[in-house]
């Protein structure tokens, strides 16, 4: 971690050594730890720090982007002259667009001193509440246990100056029997709200619950997703058509369909920046303030988010807070994703299921149609088959190949809880509850 200063002075070198119309730099510092477990033993414990900075120029319609991690000051002036040559060699675009001007940024004290200073023997005490009882059990638990703490630093020559400092922990397991399988996470900002006991038992459960599956005939069933499912589902729906770029390129399912229904009315999905009860980031990766933006509303579609390239196509709009790093053509995205919660515990939801499934998480999750929502992947770490109210056997996973709108339009329940899930998708992590959803379709079985 270099501080504000520091990251305030490289900052300041960059812009003052650039010779383009308008000048970016954005600076990142990280301190990460990590204590990786597998076959219920720790055999790797590792701590890095880093700095690097990501440079953007633009100049007659071009644009160039260097990135480095040599922060010296003549690493700095070589990465100005790299994003200068390379913006040499561009073709004029006009959807270039100039960098946004500064404006007011909200604090968020995403910061936490326990995380930051968690040490190793703190990570390996809680490693351990996972490990012991996984042996007790005849099990194998692998996974891993991080902390970080991160600084990021966005300033350019119009003026704007943002700096955000957080931490982040999380700790995931997958406890593996002979022929069963069981998963546990967890993610906060602050390390002592994470409970590796409650986490081990979860996947220790699931793991012995899941010996000896079944199999089970393809089809449509009433499903109750857990959460990490849910966070698989809405992150692929924020990035298939949740950005001002997907509408104006007709390829989201939004377009055209404004203050029209799209989901259930139990759904209301929303991106926050600011919101402690995920992992926050205030502004984006070009300085500007990130809004709040209500999505989806009890089953409307309101808005999409927006960066400043995809504002200044529309008349009246401004960027949403929602770059992503240069060079980007993804366009903004939502990546402070939330669902509203509900009303129902997840004992309530499967008191209340006749006949259905049960599916801890997904995985290999891919896009099949991004206009349609269709994706298709598979069930993993835990699926169960639920006959009049109770879970009755484990089934052999299952692919699912189905429409996230049609989906959440067949919402039943909606948990009452919120949970952070952060994957490799999302860094920033997803924040949802768990969904009982009817005429949920799996397509095959797996082996």
């Amino acid at each position: 971690m270099l501080g504000q200063n520091r990251l305030a002075e490289i900052a300041e070198r960059v812009l003052r050594a650039s010779k383009a119309e308008q000048t970016e730099i954005m600076v990142t510092s990280n301190d990460s730890y990590l204590t990786r477990f597998a076959t219920n033993t720790i055999h790797q414990n590792v701590a890095e720090s880093d700095a690097s900075a990501r440079v953007r120029v633009i100049t007659d319609q071009k644009t160039g982007v260097a990135a480095g991690n040599d922060l010296s000051p003549a690493g700095l002036k070589k990465l100005v002259e790299t994003a200068e040559t390379t913006a040499s060699f561009q073709e004029k675009n006009p959807d270039v667009g100039l960098l946004p001007k500064p404006q007011p940024i909200r604090p968020v004290d995403a910061y936490v001193e326990a995380t930051a200073k968690c040490t190793p023997l703190e990570r390996a005490k809680g490693v351990e509440k996972i490990l012991a009882p996984a042996r007790k059990h005849g099990l194998d638990a692998a996974g891993a246990f991080s902390t970080e703490e991160q600084e990021l630093y966005i300033a350019n020559s119009l003026g704007v100056a943002a700096y955000h400092k957080g931490t982040v922990a999380s700790l995931l397991t997958v406890v593996m029997g002979k022929d069963s399988s069981g998963y546990g996470a967890d993610a906060s900002i602050d390390v002592s709200r994470i409970d590796p006991e409650a986490v081990g038992k979860t996947a220790i459960d699931k793991a012995l619950a899941s010996r000896n599956p079944t199999a089970i005939e393809p089809g449509e069933y009433t499903v109750i997703l857990e959460e990490e499912a849910i966070a698989d589902m809405l992150f692929f729906l924020g990035y298939m058509g949740m950005s001002a770029l997907a509408v104006q390129e007709g390829r989201s399912f939004m377009a055209g369909k404004f203050g029209e229904r799209v989901t259930g009315d139990k759904i209301t999905i929303w991106d926050d920046g600011s919101d402690l009860r995920g992992l926050p980031l205030p502004f984006d990766f070009e300085g500007t303030p990130k809004e709040k933006v209500v999505l989806i509303e009890k089953g409307i579609a309101r808005n999409v988010v927006y960066d400043t390239v995809t504002a200044a196509k529309e008349k009246g709009r401004r960027s949403t807070g929602h770059s992503l790093p240069a060079p980007n053509a993804q366009g903004p995205l939502p990546i402070n994703l939330f669902m509203e919660p509900g009303t129902a515990t997840k004992e309530e939801m499967l008191a209340s299921t006749e006949r259905g499934i049960w599916v801890t998480r997904f995985h290999y999750t891919n896009i099949l149609h991004p206009v349609k929502t269709v994706i298709t992947g598979m069930t993993r770490d835990g699926t169960f088959l639920i006959e009049n109210g109770k879970i009755t056997r484990p089934l052999k996973n299952l692919r699912f190949t189905q429409s996230i709108l049609e989906a959440f339009a067949n919402v039943e329940a909606v948990g009452k809880k919120l949970k952070v899930v952060k994957d490799d998708w999302n860094a920033l992590g997803t924040t949802v509850p768990a969904l009982k959803i009817r005429s949920f379709r799996f397509t095959g079985g797996t082996q």
